[in-house]
């Protein structure tokens, strides 16, 4: 059995091609999903119930598998076979990535108000695959206090909590959820200081 790198995709593309094989003679070839355990093609046909997986050969010595609306499903190894004696087989995997999405339901609504003085934490929850990295920052730039000690320009981690917030740490905070996958997304979040006097 022969392995091959990986080939990419992006979440809802409009097809990724996988091409494996090149075949001697004229031989029955066969595409398998493995992780699946699900046969898709056997020679020129079709065997899944999946429209979104077709087949084709440019020769008789190249076929290749077509997967459009890549889902993330789609994800994981895939092996050709050619019905020799013994068999001859390659495996290539199909890694599907999907950029990062924030969720509104998990995170902090867009605009908070606080007591001068209260403790509050902000919330960003971003899913994708690979995992998102959620960073914050403030809008304006200036510098936000981690835990009243020190002070950073990028917080990194989904929740931000801001310790006796004071009337100089009002304004509009930025969550950035990136993982490598074009486009990275943002949130803005505005936090308003009720102050006392």
């Amino acid at each position: 059995m022969n392995y091959e790198p990986e080939v990419g995709a992006v979440l809802m593309a409009s097809s990724s091609i996988i091409q494996l094989l090149t075949s001697p003679g004229h031989r029955i070839v066969a595409w398998i999903h493995i992780d699946r355990q699900m046969i898709l093609t056997i020679h020129r046909h079709v065997i899944t119930r999946l429209a979104r997986f077709s087949v084709s050969h440019d020769n008789a010595m190249t076929w290749l598998l077509h997967v459009s609306q890549v889902q993330q499903e789609d994800r994981g190894y895939y092996m050709c076979q050619v019905n020799t004696n013994p068999m001859i087989s390659q495996v290539g995997y199909l890694q599907v990535v999907v950029p990062p999405n924030i969720l509104d339901e998990e995170s902090t609504q867009s605009a908070v108000a606080v007591r001068e003085n209260q403790n509050i934490s902000l919330v960003c929850k971003a899913d994708g695959f690979p995992t998102p990295k959620i960073m914050w920052r403030r809008e304006d730039g200036q510098p936000i206090s981690v835990d009243r000690r020190k002070k950073v320009t990028v917080y990194e981690g989904d929740t931000l909590s801001l310790q006796r917030i004071s009337r100089t740490e009002m304004g509009a905070y930025l969550c950035i959820a990136t993982n490598a996958v074009p486009p990275s997304v943002s949130k803005r979040i505005i936090v308003d200081v009720e102050c006392k006097y």
